[in-house]
């Protein structure tokens, strides 16, 4: 990035982070106006806080301190304060020096000294980590590449800090004080511990929002009805377990208890004795800053806004939301909303149904994110329609919709989930992806541990929900589709189809692999099954029909030996009423609890393979199989117990029907044998601060427990069609064979004729003479000889391209590079465009050439118009693509396909994230539908597909190697059975954001 001048205040190093309690702090660079500021933090910290600082008593700061630790010239003195409520709790200073630790006197001195100084009752929190991180991306930024730091043996928590940090770093012992130097070039350690930090704090942050201690409703109504008594209602009917108070500063003063709810009622905040961890703000959103204000001093730890008014309203109300967000962070909060749904937590310890549902949704394994109010009522009726009740088939751990969610999003979510031991499934409604980078980031580790379901509402430009102020991201859907699923996020269409993938993979083990038996009593259900598999590239086997009258333990046989085969990976039970030939037709709610009982048995005996039902006019067979499997009969005294069987008596069958289940108490839901993610986040503040959070108990060990077996009997999704049924399981199996993949992702090759440091001195000599006036963000095209020499330094070479003016010229290029030659326009409208005649190929003479020139000026323009060249023909391939392009959001993006119509006009073009390795490069080729192409289709020669991937490994890897490189785009390669041809490359730079998802941990700024 471009330096400002000396004395500017650069407004791109403030930031809002999430510390490790969960709390936010606000980092920015220091000013002189923060003189007051300064003295009364210096007055707050204790005597020894300061004597580890200054090592030496230090009771106050001088005016000259003061002048010093306020005035910086933001290059070679820098100081950063992290604050809260407009306070400063920590700050941070460097000091540029030279190799004899003076002054520095020259710009090409590198390193600096850095100290910092924590307010002791904000130790522990994490500030100092999060300052260390902003405070060396601010040193690089301004040519800094190493920080040394004197400490005090005794302060073992500083110490800490730098040595936890991942750098590469040196420490020496030296007449009593400890001195570490490290270099400030990221590691692979520092990022990790970085990602780790900040996995971990938005965790706790979200933790804190979903299991509260005490919850107070702001805007109360007096009367029954209203958002704010509706939502106190609601909170109140779920069980909450934590203290709840209703808050309305227009109640009666004498008014100490709100009936008939009997809850305790307050006109201010400030009345409640005891801390509030959440705030349910249902207030006129003119009156939302005074209540925000009113939590911040009363220190809420996270606000849940109801209402309504913000950015959904138009330009004013976006301006009123970037507000209220600012004042909450401010004061250290987290913030779902504006304009929300709510948040709901099942786990029998918190019991919170914060939201406008009117019922609480079942315990289950599911966590549901929205960002639509009306798709998640949609979502928990539907969810609640196919399993209710505790334990059911489709209940949920948490669900949160945010609204116009301007801080909380489902990258928090996502963080939280991704160790929470109550969750197994994700499932995402979203209608935008403020930092798609990230959330690419954070899906693939989490689908690594458990799945991740994603529907997109809004795919498409200009169409996104006005209340959802979010950055522009210009990659289409198509690419953030393909980028999805690089991530193994499981991407579907619609919200059924969200709930049906769901319910599979929260109660059934992954498939492993893509063969589906077919058992059932309906042929013609088992052949719409058996064509719904081949639609969806499954490998289905010959489907079994049993008898139209076959009984419970008929199905329970035939499914038994089935999954007991080793020649199918999942089975699909179809099922219709039966007729019986002695009975006739059996009662519709007895054959369904029997067969399904039928079905649990023989599913339970093998785990290992999941089972799915399609069934019709049968719904007390789905009811029976989503609801909570039924307690088994308590075991009676000994002395009651009948004596075991003799060899005359057999054992009872197995096959008798259960009770209903609508009688018996839910047991806990089975959990599918998913591998364990990491433990949770550590415990939040000492006890006695607040009420403790309620959270279930965690593991306390790193060391991962062997998977989870379902217990017998067990949940059987059910579905009314076989399509939906089948959909559902290929997902699965698609999920199932990423995981297995993932498990080795591959390496990005280094190659040794790689030019990396030349390169990047190339850009930056061509930044400072193509983009010296060029506003910041826009990109500029390298010429053609630069960029030639440029991909040169890595290894990619294009074919020599000569001017041809007129004919004399196009004689002497064709004499030089050697006939046959093309002749091609390099005019914007007619580049690679062949079909318009703008490339002639295999001239093989002067004559040919001179002839086939003036053709091409007659036909389609003057030279000056059409910019003719000449180029040597290379040998005959198969046609294609390479292009790399970096977008602010997304991040940088690899793609490929044919050369023409099949990408222009198809679309058929496969994408992965930059860095790509070798295995996903080798995935990328074969992907597109036009692979064949490349493989020998109906006996063709196959091309030399290990070269192509060695071009797109180079071609990552110049991307991720030097950001300012935002845009390569190689065509066409003419890949040849044996080696390549690259015939033209165009290379776009632009200087480095300020900030990306690379850099230090910040929330997002909307």
């Amino acid at each position: 990035m471009q330096k400002p001048p000396d004395h500017a205040y650069p407004t791109h190093w403030e930031a809002d982070v999430v510390l490790r309690d969960g709390g936010t702090a606000r980092i920015r660079p220091i000013t002189p106006d923060d003189a007051e500021r300064l003295v009364s933090f210096y007055e707050q910290v204790s005597d020894e806080s300061k004597y580890y600082r200054f090592f030496a008593p230090y009771p106050r700061l001088s005016d000259r301190d003061v002048h010093r630790f306020t005035h910086h010239d933001y290059v070679d003195r820098v100081g950063l304060a992290a604050t809260v409520g407009g306070e400063f709790i920590a700050t941070v200073r460097y000091d540029r020096i030279n190799d004899q630790g003076l002054p520095a006197k020259s710009p090409e001195d590198d390193q600096a000294e850095v100290a910092f100084l924590v307010q002791d009752a904000h130790q522990g929190r994490g500030v100092a980590s999060a300052l260390l991180e902003h405070v060396a991306a601010v040193a690089r930024e301004r040519g800094i590449r190493r920080f040394a730091a004197e400490v005090l043996p005794a302060n073992t928590k500083m110490i800490k800090v730098f040595t936890d940090a991942g750098y590469t770093q040196k420490r020496t012992f030296e007449d009593g004080v400890v001195r570490l130097e490290f270099d400030l070039e990221p590691t692979e350690q520092s990022m990790a511990v970085m990602r780790s930090r900040e996995q971990r704090a938005e965790a706790r942050s979200v933790q804190r929002l979903l299991a509260p201690g005490s919850v107070a409703v702001i805007g109360t109504g007096r009367a029954p009805g209203g958002i704010g008594r509706t939502a106190l209602r609601h909170i109140l009917d779920a069980g909450f377990t934590g203290r709840l108070h209703a808050v309305n500063h227009a109640f009666p003063d004498d008014l100490r208890r709100l009936d008939p709810e009997g809850v305790p009622a307050v006109r201010a905040l400030r009345e409640i004795p005891d801390p509030v961890d959440l705030a349910v703000i249902a207030v006129p959103a003119e009156r939302v800053p005074e209540v925000i204000r009113d939590c911040g001093e009363h220190r809420v730890q996270g606000v849940l806004i109801l209402s309504s008014g913000y950015a959904e309203a138009g330009p004013e109300g976006r301006e009123r939301q970037r507000a209220v967000l600012h004042q909450a962070r401010s004061y250290g909060m987290r913030l779902i909303g504006p304009n929300a749904f709510g948040l709901i937590n099942t786990s029998a310890d918190v019991r919170l149904n914060a939201s406008l549902a009117p019922q609480m949704p079942g315990a289950g394994h599911i966590g549901l994110f929205t960002q639509s109010g009306a798709i998640g009522i949609a979502l928990l009726s539907g969810l609640h329609a196919r399993g209710p009740g505790d334990g059911g088939i489709a209940g949920i751990s948490a669900f949160v919709s945010a609204g116009n969610r301007a801080d909380v999003s489902g990258n928090d979510l996502l963080q939280y989930w991704y160790e929470d031991p109550d969750t197994d499934v994700v499932i995402l409604y979203l209608e935008t992806i403020g930092n798609p980078r990230k959330f690419a980031r954070l899906a693939r580790r989490t689908a690594a541990v458990k799945p991740v379901v994603v529907a997109r509402g809004a795919r498409h430009n200009g169409t996104a929900p006005p209340g959802h102020a979010v950055p522009t991201v210009r990659v289409p859907d198509s690419t953030v589709a393909a980028l999805m699923r690089q991530a193994g996020v499981i991407r579907v269409d619609t919200v059924t189809e969200l709930i049906d993938a769901g319910l599979l993979l929260a109660s059934q083990p992954l498939p492993a692999g893509p063969r589906i038996a077919i058992l059932g009593n309906s042929e013609s259900l088992a052949l719409l099954a058996y064509d719904a598999c081949l639609t969806e590239r499954l490998r289905p086997l010959r489907p079994r029909v049993l008898a139209s009258a076959a009984t419970p333990d008929d199905f329970r046989a035939a499914l038994d030996e089935t999954l007991a085969s080793d020649g199918c990976d999942a089975v699909i039970v179809t099922a219709i009423p039966w007729v019986g030939e002695e009975d006739g037709a059996s009662p519709g709610a007895s054959e369904g609890t029997a067969l399904a009982a039928a079905l649990r048995t023989a599913a339970a005996a093998h785990p290992e393979k999941p089972v799915t039902v399609v069934h019709l006019a049968m719904d007390a067979l789905a009811e029976t199989l989503a609801a909570p499997p039924p307690l088994p009969d308590p075991v009676p005294p000994a002395a009651d117990r009948p004596a075991p069987p003799t060899a005359a008596e057999p054992d009872p069958p197995a096959t008798a029907a259960p009770t209903s289940p609508t009688t018996s108490a839910p047991a806990p839901p089975p959990r599918p044998p998913y591998p364990p993610a990491r433990p949770p986040f550590p415990p939040g503040p000492p006890p006695g601060s607040r009420p403790a959070l309620r959270t279930p108990p965690v593991p306390t060990t790193e060391a991962a427990a062997p998977p989870r077996r379902r217990s017998a009997p067990l949940r059987i999704p059910a579905y009314p069609a076989a399509e939906r049924a089948v959909r559902a399981l290929a997902e699965a199996v698609r999920y199932a064979a990423w995981r297995r993949e993932a498990a080795d992702p591959g390496r990005v090759p280094e190659y040794d004729d790689i030019q990396e440091a030349a390169a990047g001195a190339d850009i930056e000599r061509l930044l400072d003479r193509l983009a010296a006036d060029v506003p910041s963000g826009r990109s500029v095209r390298v010429p053609d000889d630069d960029a030639t020499a440029l991909l040169a330094r890595y290894g990619i070479h294009t074919r020599p391209v000569l001017p041809a003016p007129d004919p004399d010229a196009a004689v002497r290029a064709a004499e030089r590079l050697g006939y046959p030659v093309a002749l091609k326009t390099t005019a914007p409208h007619l580049r690679h465009r062949a079909d318009l005649g703008g490339v002639r190929l295999d001239i093989a003479g002067e004559r040919e050439l001179r002839r086939t020139y003036a053709e091409l000026t007659d036909f389609l323009g003057s030279p000056e118009e059409l910019r003719p060249v000449v180029q040597s023909m290379v040998p005959r391939g198969v046609d294609t693509v390479i292009r790399a392009a970096i977008d602010p959001a997304a991040g940088a993006v690899l793609s490929f396909g044919l050369a023409g119509a099949p990408s222009q006009l198809l679309g058929d073009v496969a994408h992965r994230l930059i860095p790509a390795t070798d295995r996903e490069v080798a995935e990328q080729i074969r992907s597109i539908r036009a692979a064949p192409l490349l493989f020998g289709w109906r006996g063709s020669q196959p091309v030399d597909t290990a070269a192509l991937a060695e071009l797109l490994l180079r071609v990552s890897r110049l991307v991720d190697d030097h950001p300012e490189v935002v845009g390569v785009e190689l065509e066409p390669v003419v890949v040849a059975p044996r080696g390549l041809s690259v015939l033209d490359a165009a290379v776009r730079l632009a200087r480095p954001p300020a900030t990306t998802d690379l850099g230090p941990r910040r929330l997002p700024a909307y």
